[in-house]
């Protein structure tokens, strides 16, 4: 089994030694049990990390020595999941699953359809619930770098910003277009669209056309939007940075 992995602080990776204390350090003393002489991962989730050996332990936090020095650069290519909002936590489970097939940046996109709406109090609760789930799945996959969150985007905004990718995909039942067949650039952003429940709206999908966006269909079923984002990661991540 892999070694467990833990996020810090970045100014905590200066050091040979550091402590780790806090949320981290309970979970990994009082849930994980993990005890004096066994490894450990930790990273300021941006990309730079340590192996570490565990030295010492308290019944709240470990004391760490590194052993060796870890750094997983940004990649060239970078894959960027446009999630609509969902409803039953089904958005949430499409980027936590996205989290674990190495997706770069998590854009939350209130959809015309959404039934879910992200408003005032709702909207900062429903957001630090994403930033949690990345967090967790970044945790459990290993990843040196966790995604981006960004803020929640309306139509307008996503179609600005499918103005600035390399390449821009919206899944979409009625293309015809596989998204196995399509060639993925060799560097930039390679955003991805997923509607909600209701899929997207004729005038959406008129608008992110019109702004660049190549509407491509994964296969001859129709997929939950908390499945379509993760599939169509795999097929992306086959066709490129998994080679």
């Amino acid at each position: 089994m892999s070694d467990p992995l833990f996020l810090v602080a970045p100014e905590q990776l200066r050091a040979d030694r550091l402590r780790l204390d806090g949320p981290e350090g309970r979970h990994a003393a009082t849930v994980q049990r993990i005890r004096e002489g066994e490894s450990v991962l930790v990273t300021d989730g941006a990309g730079h990390g340590a192996r570490c050996r565990v030295v010492a332990t308290d019944r709240a936090e470990l004391e760490l020595a590194v052993e060796e020095r870890l750094d997983e650069p940004e990649p060239e290519l970078r894959l960027v999941l446009a999630q609509a909002l969902a409803k039953g936590d089904r958005d949430l489970q499409a980027i936590e699953a996205a989290t674990e097939l190495d997706v770069d940046e998590v854009i939350p996109w209130q959809a015309e359809r959404s039934v879910v709406r992200w408003r005032g109090e709702r909207a900062a609760k429903s957001w630090r619930r994403w930033d949690q789930s990345l967090v967790a799945a970044t945790k459990q996959s290993r990843r040196m770098r966790r995604p981006l969150l960004r803020e929640q985007v309306d139509r307008r905004a996503l179609t600005e910003r499918v103005g600035s990718c390399a390449l821009a995909l919206v899944l979409h039942e009625e293309a015809t277009q596989p998204l196995a067949t399509v060639e993925l650039p060799a560097t930039g952003d390679v955003l991805l669209v997923v509607g909600p429940e209701g899929g997207i709206s004729p005038e959406e999908l008129d608008a992110l056309v019109a702004a660049g966006a190549l509407p491509v269909r994964l296969g001859r079923t129709v997929l939950r939007t908390s499945t379509a984002g993760p599939a169509a990661l795999a097929v992306l991540g086959a066709a490129g940075r998994w080679r």
